[in-house]
């Protein structure tokens, strides 16, 4: 048996295990042990590889040493709340080694198969928009730019000729790449460009949609590269990771009732949408140890969770709550909105990490047609996905979005520091109604008196 034999056979066996690790992170239970199957084939993948003739090993344990470090200093460091950044900068530097990697074989090798040169041209193409759109993501949701979209006149006639002018170029270097290296590097810089120009204009509440949007990209700049060095493997992953990513970006989309074309281009979020709400009236706040007897009677408990819950880090107390809740007769279920927090699963994530019964994880579509009979809904961080205006507010940005429908409960509880907008930058109806209760405060001491009120008594 010859070494490219068994280096394929070694590819098919973890291409399999990536698909069955993928199939089983659809589900909480299973996707711990997906993950480390999936692991477990990319180890796979790394060792067939090291197998080829010809490389230079010295350079790849450098490469190899310095990952580790970066990624042991991740794992240790970066917060749960900043996990949604780390997503952004994974996806950009999974672009960025795309375009690499093509612009290294196009280099050395100018002169290839049209196969080659097309596959080149999208492996740069992509991987530049991804790498770019990617920081520019980061830099939105790490706050180092405005969450609001960045809008100019002209602004989508721009972004059309610089797309035009990357086709009508890639034309040019795949009909003669040897020697069209300057038409290389110019679409090389534009593709950089153009990554930045798509994402600036999308506002700090659809960065969900936009995360696993470039994570489908750098899925298929990597299946691109595959072509361009003629690599199974690597086209395998990358055409699981982009057709993943796609379906889960529809996915988000249809939970936020609009079409990409429109998270994309229609500036949601921008100061022209932040309006107030029409609904006037008083806000009633309330005191924990008043809440506490609230609790004490309720049978039926619903937690919302958003990025408020992650910011205040209060996943493990909001848990120990709902454990107090239980041991005290009442009914306890999380209500989970797929576009909560900043990256898609965000919340599922956060509560996994306290150790929340998956059982009692409860979908949008689940929970809304039992909100009638729920005692108390408590709100911590969450605000667009709960904001009823949704429902029947034409001039609302939001108006169409599904949401949670907290305020069809007997009593409302909002954990907030503040009376602030959410992400989408517009006021909440919900705050003002008659059955809603505001706790202002930080979150996670809110919960922790609460709990110290259940242990007391």
């Amino acid at each position: 048996m010859n070494l490219e034999l068994i280096v394929n056979i070694i590819y098919i066996i973890a291409s399999i295990l990536f698909i069955i690790g993928l199939k089983r992170l659809s589900s909480p239970v299973t996707a711990k042990g997906a993950n480390l199957l999936s692991a477990f084939g990319m180890l796979l993948a790394i060792a067939a590889t090291l197998l080829t003739k010809g490389l230079e090993f010295q350079w790849i344990l450098i490469g190899m040493a310095i990952g580790a470090v970066i990624g042991i200093f991740i794992a240790l460091r970066v917060a749960m709340t900043s996990m949604p950044q780390m997503v952004a900068l994974l996806n950009g530097s999974g672009g960025l080694a795309s375009l690499l990697v093509g612009w290294a074989t196009y280099h050395y090798q100018p002169a290839s198969s049209m196969l080659t040169t097309v596959s080149t041209y999208l492996a740069v193409l992509i991987g530049g928009v991804t790498f770019t759109g990617s920081i520019i993501a980061w830099a939105k949701l790490q706050e180092i730019m405005t969450g609001k979209p960045i809008l100019f006149k002209g602004q989508k006639i721009v972004n059309s000729i610089l797309l035009l002018t990357l086709i009508s170029a890639g034309i040019m270097f795949c009909s003669d790449p040897a020697a069209n290296y300057p038409v290389f590097l110019g679409i090389l810089g534009l593709a950089l460009i153009l990554g930045i120009m798509v994402v600036i204009p999308i506002g700090g509440a659809d960065m969900p949609v936009v995360i696993s949007l470039l994570n489908s990209y750098s899925g298929m700049a990597a299946c691109a590269t595959g072509f361009v060095i003629m690599n199974s493997m690597l086209i395998v992953t990358g055409s699981l990771v982009g057709a993943s990513g796609i379906i889960l970006t529809k996915i988000m989309c249809k939970a936020m009732n609009r079409s990409l074309a429109n998270v994309l281009f229609s500036g949601f979020g921008s100061a022209t949408s932040a309006q107030k709400s029409s609904v006037q009236g008083e806000v009633k706040a309330l005191k924990t140890d008043d809440a506490y007897l609230v609790l004490e009677a309720a049978r039926s408990v619903v937690f919302v969770p958003g990025y408020g819950l992650a910011v205040a880090q209060a996943q493990h107390v909001v848990r120990e709550l709902g454990e107090l809740l239980e041991k005290n007769g009442a009914e306890v279920r999380y209500a989970i909105h797929p576009v909560a927090g900043r990256m898609p699963g965000h919340m599922n994530i956060l509560l996994a990490e306290a150790n929340v019964p998956y059982e009692q994880l409860v979908e949008m579509d689940s929970i809304n047609p039992t909100m009638e009979t729920v005692d108390v809904c408590m709100i911590i961080g969450a605000n667009d996905v709960v904001n009823p205006a949704a429902r029947h507010d034409k001039t609302s940005p939001i108006y169409g979005m599904p949401i949670i429908n907290a305020d069809k409960a007997k009593t409302v509880f909002v954990l907030k520091r503040s009376m602030a907008t959410g992400f989408a930058g517009i006021q909440n109806e919900l705050f003002y109604y008659e059955n809603t209760r505001m706790i202002f405060g930080d979150a996670k001491q809110t919960l922790q008196s609460l709990v110290a009120e259940f242990k007391e008594k």
